[in-house]
């Protein structure tokens, strides 16, 4: 099976983006179209999956995790969108927990996240690691 980019899935290490967290810690405007910010995010992370992120190097799958009103947004090549079902921390830790064959690491600045992924053996960082 292929991801978006076109890369073997399970193959590369994984990037999971928490959508409604970065695009949180950024006062743009975004909570006025949560679609269109998790939209923008999601462009902003395309690049990624072939470059990597500091500790991560690409190529890489990438998966970008969104809940509520951002529910909807398309992958793109490069970056797979999951609507979360309910909570988007516990889709997070699900990915998470089902990649540990491979290196994942977790993209928020959720404390409580943090701490239920590194039990499944994901690495995490915060925002700054996509939003620079």
């Amino acid at each position: 099976m292929t991801d978006t980019s076109g890369v073997a899935r399970g193959a590369l290490p994984l990037l999971i983006v928490d959508g409604a967290n970065v695009v949180g810690s950024v006062p743009d405007g975004w909570w006025r179209d949560r679609r269109g910010a998790a939209e923008r995010l999601r462009d902003r992370l395309a690049p990624l999956a072939r470059s990597g992120v500091a500790g991560l190097p690409g190529p890489l799958e990438l998966v970008l995790v969104v809940e509520g009103a951002a529910r909807g947004v398309e992958s793109v090549p490069g970056v797979r969108v999951e609507d979360a079902p309910g909570s988007g921390d516990d889709h997070i830790v699900a990915l998470a927990a089902a990649a540990r064959d491979r290196p994942c690491q977790v993209v928020t600045a959720d404390r409580a996240l943090r701490h239920r992924v590194t039990e499944h053996g994901a690495q995490v960082t915060g925002p700054r690691t996509v939003l620079a």
